[in-house]
């Protein structure tokens, strides 16, 4: 007669396996983690992005709005009213003045008194993340330039300069 008593095996993982298992998670984690953790100046960068977005498309509806109104030509001063603010133009066209209130350009710091007037990063006022000239005449809208950024040093982040 056979044994009744069924052959048992321990079934599961042992001390060692586990913290082996733990070890090579946390080297992994080590190398990996770096890479993602400091994502400041991708998000630097996609702000400013935004920002000068913004303005192309203010410059875009402020010139429409002014169409429509009648604001055009040499000295078309306006203004034109967008979401309830007075926007001053230029030859019918967005005026630096009006800038920040045509964008709603909040979160950064924009320069309207400056010769080339510009838009920084709130905390770096001062450094030109972007420039916007006046429209010099009927025929030449206002032009917004490609964005000023630089990798500074080992951090990852941008800073305008």
């Amino acid at each position: 007669m056979r044994n009744m008593i069924p052959n048992r095996k321990e079934k599961g993982f042992t001390l060692i396996e586990l913290v082996m298992v733990i070890v090579i998670l946390g080297i992994l984690a080590a190398f990996a983690l770096p890479r993602f953790a400091d994502l400041s100046g991708d998000a630097e960068q996609a702000a400013i992005d935004g920002a000068r977005g913004s303005v192309k498309s203010a410059m875009g509806i402020v010139r429409s709005a002014a169409l429509a109104a009648g604001e055009t030509g040499a000295g078309a001063v306006g203004p034109v009213i967008l979401e309830g603010k007075d926007i001053a133009l230029v030859n019918g066209y967005l005026a630096a003045s009006s800038l920040e209130d045509a964008a709603q350009l909040g979160d950064f710091a924009v320069d309207v008194a400056a010769a080339t007037p510009y838009v920084a990063l709130e905390d770096e006022a001062g450094s030109r993340c972007f420039t916007y000239t006046n429209a010099a005449d009927e025929a030449t809208p206002p032009v917004v330039s490609e964005a000023n950024l630089t990798l500074s040093g080992s951090s990852g982040a941008f800073t305008c300069g």
